[in-house]
């Protein structure tokens, strides 16, 4: 049995990296984010569904803050698309050997790490992208159709995570009914499937509709003419660029005629699209394990040509190497004073933004230490961004803190206080500052590395009030991005 899902062994193996891992910087500024939203649960919020949400505030709440416990998630997701990637691999036609090939060239490559070792919505994504990506395949080459209904239930579980992967499986049909085979598609079961992603889809399309559509300006926000320039080469890492050769090779597979060819033309077409709309280039990778897979069996009937203990050192050598600087380069082995001169920070911003919150923190302290003690009781935090806000609403001893930034937009602000506001990232004069009265500075964040992130060098103000009252102003507090 071992043998012939040798992908289990290789799934089983990543979640104890991930998880040793997890803990050694700290918070990503999308985990606070993530669990403050979902203590306030809604069947949407501007810039994504539920499910995300949800998930991290409820093992926040059962690990008692931990962030191991709320990572671990995120392991076990990705452990699970290793395992998926040597099902789609096993269906595609390969051998037990071409399935160990796919799986551990998934398990090394950066989706697989960035996403495991964080928690954010592309994590989940990736995964039921993946499964419903099996689902089809399975349908497809046992000509049953009964597999139809299962992966519209696993699409609706997707959707309630992230609508890309609704795009995506939009194209996957649209390149079945182009070039084939496209008779599954007009079948009862694929109706049942479809109706089940439409269930998915539609508590988070009602909530986007009720609330004016906050989702299309987070887009608009995140399109732009420098997405589209690093669209191909992202493509190229986010596996492993050593690994290059074989995926290529595997996509030159999948293209052939032959029941999965559609889910290879569908990688394609999505490139199209995303250059299009300047989308991020790793909007792409729910579609990279079928590619991988196939991936897999290309390398496998390479390696069987000749020269066998050559080709397979080469294998292990670009395998190897993948999983030393992808995992350096993804999780948390760098000693945080070194993430800066080492260069980690330039190559994964990510890292850097897991720095720092408890200084942040203790900035926001500070700040409301500079007030009268009897005007400390009514004081409140407005921060620019979601990270600020929630890296205060989950420390303790911390005041009240507000945000205007996405679903902060839609959580009532103050009613009637009138009391000292600290405003954390907001430089003195600008546009916000100016809603505010009788401010002046009170410090800045230094997180104590020197380390370049979102927050490093951020301005604190303490102000006596809004100029105003709070619902006179909250409207020019709003902004999604």
């Amino acid at each position: 049995m071992r043998r012939a899902r040798p992908e289990w062994l290789v799934a089983a193996a990543l979640p104890v990296l991930l998880v040793l891992t997890s803990s050694r910087y700290g918070w990503h500024r999308d985990e606070l984010y993530f669990v403050v939203a979902g203590q306030h649960p809604a069947w949407g919020y501007p810039d994504q569904p539920v499910l995300t949400p949800l998930l991290s505030a409820g093992l926040y709440r059962l690990g008692d803050g931990s962030l191991v416990v709320v990572r671990l998630a995120s392991a076990l997701a990705s452990a699970a698309t290793v395992v998926l990637v040597g099902v789609i691999a096993g269906l595609l036609g390969g051998s037990g050997r071409a399935r160990l090939l796919a799986s551990g060239m998934w398990a090394v490559g950066t989706v697989a790490l960035v996403t495991g070792h964080l928690v954010s919505t592309a994590t989940f994504d990736v995964m039921f992208t993946a499964g419903v990506i099996a689902c089809l395949l399975r349908a497809l080459t046992s000509g049953r159709p009964g597999w139809l209904p299962v992966a519209g239930a696993v699409l609706a579980a997707g959707l309630l995570n992230k609508l890309v992967i609704g795009i995506v499986v939009g194209l996957i049909c649209a390149t079945l009914a182009l070039v084939g085979p496209r008779r599954l598609l007009f079948t009862w079961p694929a109706l049942a499937g479809g109706v089940l992603a439409a269930l998915g889809a539609a508590p988070y399309l009602l909530w986007q509709s009720a609330h004016g559509w906050p989702q299309s300006q987070v887009a608009a926000s995140i399109a732009g003419e420098g997405n589209r320039v690093a669209v191909i080469p992202i493509q190229l890492v986010l596996v492993s660029i050593f690994l290059t050769p074989f995926l290529l090779a595997g996509l030159v597979r999948l293209l052939r005629p032959g029941p999965a060819r559609a889910f290879g033309y569908a990688y394609l077409a999505l490139l199209v699209l995303i250059l299009a709309t300047g989308g991020k280039g790793y909007y792409a990778a729910g579609l990279l394990p079928v590619i991988v897979a196939s991936a897999g069996l290309a390398t496998d009937r390479w390696l069987a040509r000749g020269r066998r203990r050559l080709r397979i050192a080469l294998v292990r050598a670009a395998a190897g190497v993948s999983l030393a600087l992808n995992a350096i380069n993804a999780l948390a082995l760098t000693p945080v004073a070194q993430l800066q001169e080492s260069g980690i920070n330039d190559l994964n911003p990510e890292a850097g933004e897991q720095v720092g919150w408890p200084q942040f923190q203790d900035a926001v302290r500070a700040a409301e230490r500079t007030l009268p003690p009897d005007r400390r009781t009514g004081a409140l935090v407005f921060a620019s961004n979601y990270a600020e806000a929630s890296a205060v609403r989950l420390g303790r001893g911390l005041p009240p803190a507000y945000s205007g930034h996405n679903a902060y937009a839609f959580w009532p602000p103050p009613a009637s206080a009138t009391g000292p506001v600290i405003l954390t990232g907001f430089s003195p004069g600008d546009a916000t500052s100016r809603l505010f009265a009788g401010c002046r500075p009170a410090g800045r964040v230094d997180n104590g590395y020197g380390l370049a992130n979102d927050e490093q060098g951020a301005p604190l103000q303490v102000c006596d009030g809004p100029a105003g009252s709070w619902a006179a102003v909250w409207p020019s507090l709003v902004h999604y991005d």
